[in-house]
């Protein structure tokens, strides 16, 4: 059916990502699909555009919608880096390492 293809469709897209910091101290991060660890000094996540390191300290997660996607971190941020996602690597790369 039509209608189920395009329901289907939906679930998989990517959510946008967007990154909203104030003065080092607030940062509302959206698009986020989980977040993978954190302590005071630096949180990671998974995004739409790749994985997000978050660091600084004395970080809190004052906020974190899964349903939504949303997280709003607290603290003193002194970094935002996002890891460089890993080259597909074809069957001949696989096979002779």
């Amino acid at each position: 059916m039509p209608y189920e293809q395009s329901n289907h469709t939906l679930q998989n897209a990517k959510r946008p990502v967007s990154l909203t910091l104030e003065s080092r101290k607030h940062l509302a991060v959206s698009g986020v699909e989980e977040v993978m660890s954190f302590d005071e000094r630096e949180i990671m996540m998974r995004t739409g555009e790749g994985d997000l390191a978050v660091r600084g300290e004395g970080m809190t997660i004052s906020r974190l919608n899964v349903e939504g996607g949303d997280v709003h971190i607290h603290g003193l941020i002194t970094e935002l880096c996002y890891a460089e996602p890993a080259p597909e690597r074809g069957l001949w790369a696989r096979l002779f390492r």
